[in-house]
C-alpha cells in the first residue's frame, strides 16, 4: 500500500513537472447539474444525463444480450447438428470481427435498412405525454431513438457471442452423470437441463459472466460513434467546447469505474450467496 501511495504521489509530480498544464475544475460542477430558474432547484447537466443514457444502453444491452447469449449456449451444447452449427458459426462469426467495423458495418447496412420502416420515432412521438414520458425514460430521447436501438442491439450481439462460450462452458463443465441420473429418474432432456444442469452451470459461470457485463458497461462508449449522446460522446463536446481535456476525462473515468465497481460489488455478493447455497 506504502509502494502505490509513493507511486501515485510520483506520477502527479511527473504530470505536474512534465505537463505544462494550468488545471481548472470549476467547469466540471457545472456540466454535472446546472440550476433551474423555473423550478427553482438542480437539474441535470450533460455529464450525468450521458451518464443516465450510458446506464440505460448498458441495462438493455444486459438484458438482450444474456437471453441470446444462453440461448446459443444451450444450442453449442445441443445432441442435434444443425443447433451447434448455427451456434458455432454465430460464435465465430461475432467474436473474430473487431468491434468497430461490426458497429459500422450493423449500424449503416442492417439497422439503417429496417429499424426506420418500423416507425418507431414516430410512434413515441404521436403518443399522449405520460406514456410518452416512461417510454423516454427506458429508450431516451424520441429524435434519438432510433440510434438507441441501433446501439442497443449491436452490442447486445457482440456481447452474446461470449456470454454464449461462457454459457456453453459452464454446462460442459458439469460431470455427465448428473444428466444421466436424471435421465435415470424419468426426467426429459428439457426438464435435466433446467432443473439439474443449469443450476449447477450458474453457479459456475457467475464469476466470468459479471466480467463480461463489466467489459459491456465499458463497450457502451463505441456508441458515440453513430451519434448516440452517451457519456463518452458528451464527455468529448465538452472537452473540445471548454478546452479541459484531462478534468473532464478524469471525471469521466471516475464515473466508469464507479459503475463498474458497483456492478463488481454486486456481482460478488452473489457469487457468495451461491457458494453459501
Amino acid at each position: 500500500m506504502a509502494a502505490v501511495v509513493v507511486f501515485i504521489f510520483y506520477v502527479i509530480y511527473r504530470v505536474d513537472s512534465v505537463l505544462i498544464y494550468s488545471w481548472d475544475w470549476s467547469v466540471i460542477p457545472g456540466y454535472l447539474f446546472r440550476w433551474d430558474e423555473e423550478t427553482s432547484r438542480f437539474l441535470p447537466n450533460l455529464l450525468i444525463k450521458g451518464l443516465i443514457t450510458t446506464i440505460r444502453i448498458s441495462i438493455w444491452a444486459l438484458f438482450l444480450s444474456t437471453i441470446l447469449g444462453v440461448l446459443l449456449g444451450i444450442a453449442r451444447t445441443s445432441t442435434r447438428l444443425l443447433p451447434r452449427l448455427l451456434g458455432w458459426v454465430y460464435v465465430e462469426f461475432i467474436r473474430n470481427i473487431p468491434p468497430v467495423p461490426f458497429l459500422f458495418l450493423f449500424y449503416f447496412f442492417i439497422s439503417s435498412q429496417i429499424i426506420p420502416h418500423l416507425e418507431i420515432r414516430e410512434m413515441l412521438e404521436g403518443l399522449d405525454p405520460r406514456p410518452q414520458a416512461t417510454l423516454e425514460l427506458l429508450l431516451g430521447p424520441s429524435n434519438l431513438v432510433e440510434n438507441f436501438i441501433s446501439g442497443v442491439i449491436s452490442l447486445a450481439l457482440m456481447s452474446a457471442a461470449y456470454i454464449a462460450e461462457i454459457v456453453r462452458a459452464g454446462i460442459q463443465s458439469i460431470p455427465k452423470g448428473q444428466t444421466e441420473a436424471g435421465y435415470t429418474v424419468g426426467l426429459s432432456r428439457w426438464k435435466v437441463l433446467r432443473y439439474v444442469i443449469l443450476p449447477q452451470a450458474i453457479q459456475r459461470v457467475l464469476p466470468p459472466l459479471a466480467g463480461q457485463f463489466i467489459t459491456l458497461i465499458k463497450d457502451s462508449s463505441l456508441v458515440a460513434l453513430i451519434s448516440i449522446q452517451e457519456l463518452s460522446f458528451l464527455a468529448m463536446e465538452i472537452a473540445i467546447s471548454e478546452q479541459r481535456f484531462f478534468e473532464v476525462w478524469l471525471t469521466v473515468g471516475v464515473m466508469y469505474f464507479s459503475i463498474c465497481f458497483v456492478c463488481s460489488l454486486i456481482f460478488s455478493k452473489l457469487e457468495k450467496r451461491g457458494d453459501v447455497r
